[in-house]
């Protein structure tokens, strides 16, 4: 019952598509790939505007817990928006993707999605991994498996034990939990360019994540602060305004491929 309970409150998928990619009235690839143990998962692929000021970066959004791709449109056509490249995917067990979440899983259908980004050419120091709240936790697994570019971490807890404490005081979560997803020890050992995106008003994850996220990770590094609740990065222009900062981070950073 503990594992279920657990299990319930990290996992929250959805089965139903809410929207299609087509809704974006922008030219996609809704394809599907097969993860390292063998689960078919699905996931879009938003092209940037060719010659557009960013349309070298391609962004991985690797999504929160609950919902699936579909509920990220507004997500996509923000970073759309910014002349950028979109790939979105599903989680096992989310949206159209088969099988059944777990820690292990999501780390390898990330790494699915970034070999596909791959297969087709595209520069794996030119992929960025954006990960929400607990795609953060993904996104920084990722980054210490594969070769991306940069790292954002929006509303992004420390790690699962901690949230949990907070989230459940009566329960000994520090000691029965299973699932970690512990992003802040892992944050030193990531040697790209950091961005911690967070609002003061979220009522689900503390600032103070945020902060202890930021003070763990490497220069360079980059704090901003979000408007809105949890569930609303783009409640105002914040959002937009520190991923175009973050940009002009990465391109200053930017070197030639010569293996690209």
């Amino acid at each position: 019952m503990l594992r279920w309970f657990e299990h319930s409150r990290v996992y929250r998928p959805d089965r139903t598509l809410i929207a299609t990619a087509s809704d974006l009235e922008r030219p996609c690839e809704n394809f599907f790939i097969q993860s390292a143990d063998g689960i078919k998962l699905n996931g879009w692929f938003f092209p940037a505007d060719s010659n557009s000021l960013h349309d070298a970066f391609t962004f991985l959004v690797c999504h929160g817990n609950a919902g699936n791709i579909s509920h990220r449109l507004e997500l996509c056509r923000a970073l759309l928006n910014l002349g950028l490249s979109v790939l979105l995917f599903d989680y096992r067990g989310y949206g159209r993707s088969q099988g059944r979440p777990s820690e292990e899983g999501t780390y390898l259908d990330a790494q699915a999605a970034y070999a596909w980004l791959r297969h087709r050419g595209l520069r794996g120091d030119q992929t960025v991994a954006l990960g929400e709240s607990l795609g953060g936790a993904v996104a920084t697994e990722l980054v210490l498996r594969e070769r991306l570019g940069g790292l954002i971490l929006q509303n992004t807890f420390t790690c699962i034990p901690d949230i949990g404490a907070e989230l459940f005081p009566w329960l000994p979560v520090r000691k029965l939990a299973r699932i970690r997803y512990d992003t802040c020890h892992k944050l030193p050992r990531v040697t790209i360019p950091v961005l911690i995106m967070h609002s003061r008003s979220d009522e689900l994850i503390g600032f103070g994540h945020a902060e202890r996220n930021f003070a763990a990770a490497r220069e360079p590094k980059l704090l901003w602060e979000l408007g809105g609740r949890h569930n609303e990065p783009l409640a105002d222009g914040r959002f937009t305004a520190g991923i175009e900062k973050f940009l002009e981070l990465l391109q200053s950073q930017m070197k030639p491929d010569p293996c690209s």
